[in-house]
């Protein structure tokens, strides 16, 4: 639990850092500017809230639990209409994986999704091309 903390400590560092800086350098008087800077850190902590870690965890567990489930079928079948349809079906999950990652804004996730979705889309190419010959 503790890296996926400091995953979400570094997203919102980063975050944090790069409102501030728009802020600070943006043509405005020094009032003007902290009353944003301000805003900006208030928006900041309240989608920070709104971030549901165990939700976030089991939502990422549950995709790559469908998408090994999917791939040990795919192992499985005899016929490649069925195997294409297989890997296109893996191939989607991997992508609401890899955009459920994005929309919950944490790097850490998102990296390592893009991981499993390249890696997934070369294991079906793989099979595919097996059956195939």
């Amino acid at each position: 639990m503790s890296k996926k903390k400091s995953g979400l400590g570094k997203f919102l560092a980063g975050a944090a850092i790069g409102a501030g800086l728009g802020v600070l350098f943006a043509p405005k008087k020094g009032s003007e500017t902290r009353k944003e800077l301000k805003q900006k850190f208030d928006e900041l902590v309240a989608k920070a809230k709104e971030i549901d870690i165990e939700e976030v965890k089991e939502n990422v567990e549950n995709k790559v639990n469908e998408i090994k489930a999917e791939l040990e079928d795919l192992d499985k079948e005899k016929v490649l209409k069925i195997a294409k349809k297989k890997a296109k079906d893996i191939e989607t999950k991997a992508n609401e994986l890899l955009n459920y990652a994005i929309e919950k804004g944490t790097p850490v996730l998102e990296n390592t999704a893009k991981a499993v979705k390249e890696k997934t889309i070369e294991v079906t190419k793989q099979v595919l091309a097996k059956l195939e010959k």
